[in-house]
């Protein structure tokens, strides 16, 4: 085989993971009993053949939402052993490695589990202590005392902006190398508003956790079940939202001259208040889902990463909310070093844990409702 230049075209070597995805979605294609389910299977029957970039699209696009292995008459103990969930799960993991940036520390996919993460918070909130004593004993806190007399607000921001904008980075770089190469997979089409629309609709609605039937996903005693659905919109806008009540305080703070801290029924205090309260809630229930669920749905490596992920959401948000419970205690210098330290641990991990799983389904989702508008390729779907 040789490129469009003449020279030999280099194909690259799929890993055990990706050809497995391969394997399976032969199998499926020619079984296609699930076209109807999910963004995966209308994507699969464009293709005869399955390339790294295609097998690396379709790995993102799966929701793990497990209706087609629950369906599937191939599924094990079938000797064709076809386990969609946990095979693109296990693809996925490999695109968070592949397209990290920098390259180098792509490897802490594999590490950023439950313990570290929360080993991280915790040594990120002793540190803060340590600081917060440099000034006086933080467990004496006078009446009345507001975050900044602990910490002055340009050293917070010193301290967390150059973390978060290194996040937003990392994770901008990597969805783009990811883009690129699926790009040509896919469709060498300009994204279109309505594509975009489309595709907006089905990220916030998280269309595609309700397992093509309308009725969610799997739980362990095979009943289909919202449960996960729901909690990941708890989490999805509780996060949104607690983000939005932290963009309006910067608003306040530099452009009205008006510093924190805030009480209800400022903005910031009531978006905060409402997200971390659904954090709270879509968090927890994510937790009790990921440990129960069904023995052969998605890739058990990535458990610690999961509930490392979700850890620290939890503890960012119930730190949060108790701190406002807090302040003017003496209980405000070490609630406000917890909540900085799983906040700064949080931004730290994002680039390099579960996180990174939205913005790449979100742009494989992109590349599928641009891709859906292209005629289908010669020879494909012909009768």
């Amino acid at each position: 085989m040789q490129a469009l230049d003449g020279r030999p075209a280099v194909i690259p070597i799929l890993s055990e993971a990706e050809a497995e995805v391969g394997r399976q979605m032969q199998i499926c294609n020619a079984c296609r009993y699930c076209e109807g389910f999910c963004a995966v299977f209308p994507a699969m029957t464009r293709r005869l053949d399955f390339a790294r970039a295609d097998i690396h699209y379709l790995a993102n696009l799966c929701h793990n939402c497990g209706a087609c292995l629950h369906a599937c008459q191939y599924a094990p103990p079938h000797e064709f052993a076809v386990n969609v969930p946990r095979s693109m799960a296990e693809v996925r993991r490999q695109t968070y490695v592949d397209y990290a940036w920098p390259p180098a520390l792509g490897r802490l996919y594999r590490h950023n589990g439950l313990t570290l993460s929360l080993a991280l918070a915790a040594g990120l909130a002793i540190f803060l202590m340590l600081m917060a004593a440099l000034h006086g004993s933080p467990w004496r806190t006078r009446a009345g005392a507001g975050f900044y007399d602990l910490f002055p607000h340009n050293l917070l921001v010193g301290m967390f902006a150059p973390v978060f904008l290194f996040a937003v980075l990392a994770l901008a770089l990597g969805v783009r190398r990811f883009w690129r190469e699926v790009t040509p997979a896919t469709s060498a089409a300009a994204l279109s508003p309505p594509a975009a629309a489309e595709a907006t609709d089905a990220i916030l609605k998280l269309r595609y956790l309700d397992g093509g039937h309308g009725e969610g996903c799997h739980n362990e005693d095979d009943a289909w079940t919202l449960a996960r659905k729901r909690f990941h919109h708890f989490t999805f806008y509780g996060f949104l939202l607690c983000f939005a009540a932290t963009s309006v305080a910067t608003l306040y703070h530099y452009l009205l001259g008006w510093p924190a801290p805030y009480d209800l029924p400022s903005l910031p205090k009531l978006l905060g208040a409402v997200g971390g309260v659904s954090l709270l809630i879509g968090t927890g229930g994510l937790w009790r889902l990921n440990r129960s669920r069904h023995a052969l749905q998605g890739d058990p490596a990535q458990k610690p990463m999961d509930l490392g992920f979700i850890a620290l959401l939890f503890l960012t948000s119930a730190s949060g909310l108790a701190l406002w419970l807090g302040r003017g205690t003496s209980a405000l210098a070490p609630l406000l070093c917890l909540h900085l330290g799983a906040v700064m641990a949080l931004f730290a991990t994002l680039p390099y844990g579960k996180f990174a799983h939205g913005v790449f389904r979100a742009a494989a989702l992109l590349r599928y409702t641009i891709e859906k508008r292209q005629p289908n390729p010669i020879g494909i779907g012909d009768d």
